[in-house]
């Protein structure tokens, strides 16, 4: 019997199938060494919006995680109101996109892309 290790709190995970359609996007775009930035800003309908980037490399103030051979590079703002979250990828019929499990999230709207703490 195999035991599933839970996601640590105080990190950013991002589930394999989310890592693969990154290197998938990454190489349709011209960008096939580079890795996600992955922020909030204010905004949307419920106060934050996610933000996702292709980007090469960090800035100097980056956190970094690396995961499925996948670096995330997470500014420290934007860390605070990510910690614990677990970044997916939904191919449903709902239609295909990543998706933002963040516990920190108090409310969120329809389209899942904003949210308020």
């Amino acid at each position: 019997m195999t035991t599933k290790t839970m996601p640590s709190p105080l990190t950013i995970n991002i589930s394999e199938e989310a890592a693969d359609h990154v290197r998938v996007f990454a190489a349709q775009s011209g960008k096939p060494d580079s890795n996600l930035r992955v922020a909030v800003k204010g905004g949307g309908c419920a106060g934050m919006t996610y933000v996702l980037d292709l980007i090469d490399e960090p800035r100097e103030d980056d956190k970094v995680i690396e995961e499925h051979g996948m670096r995330l590079y997470v500014d420290r703002k934007s860390y605070i109101f990510l910690a614990g979250t677990i970044l997916e990828y939904s191919g449903g019929l709902n239609g295909k996109g990543f998706v933002f499990n963040n516990p920190n999230a108090k409310t969120t709207c329809g389209c899942g892309t904003s949210f308020s703490v």
